[in-house]
């Protein structure tokens, strides 16, 4: 069977998931979020491969979200660049939706906290304009700037066929 190239696709999520659906790929995000910045730590933090973390790494500088940065001697850091840290609430979200949905029964095992306040960081609910929490169903899926003309067409007829 042939893989899907999604870096091809129109659609910007599947393009991401080229990147973040690689495996392992949002653990070493998680852990530049937690401050790893030095290979030896990502290995040692996850308990992964040299080979894999390597390219990993790779693949998340290349495609922007983390630079590679050199320091005293032959040693690098990986550091968030601005997409890579634009990636933390959707991170903060799925943290959220695992802690309630995988974690254990002792809980989860990691808590985010605001580090001025004390409190703990969560993902916001979405939330209609009138408060109610908002479902996928009081979604409306319309095509945008980007569309494709079949695409438009098959949303405009979702919309209709749903008005």
């Amino acid at each position: 069977m042939v893989r899907t190239d999604f870096t091809q696709m129109r659609c910007p999520v599947a393009r991401a998931m080229a990147v973040l659906g690689e495996r392992w790929a949002i653990l070493v995000l998680r852990e530049a979020f937690y401050g790893t910045t030095r290979f030896e730590e990502f290995e040692r933090n996850l308990g992964i491969a040299p080979n894999i973390l390597s390219a990993r790494l790779r693949a998340l500088v290349e495609h922007g979200l983390l630079e590679k940065c050199a320091t005293c001697g032959a040693r690098h850091e990986y550091r968030l660049t601005a997409k890579g840290r634009d990636f933390f609430p959707a991170y903060v979200a799925l943290k959220g939706w695992a802690d309630r949905w995988m974690t254990g029964p002792d809980g989860p095992p990691v808590l985010l906290q605001e580090a001025a306040t004390g409190r703990e960081v969560t993902s916001p609910p979405l939330l209609a304009s009138d408060g109610r929490p908002l479902m996928p169903e009081a979604v409306r899926v319309l095509p945008g700037p980007g569309a494709t003309p079949a695409m438009r067409a098959r949303l405009l007829a979702k919309v209709a066929e749903d008005a």
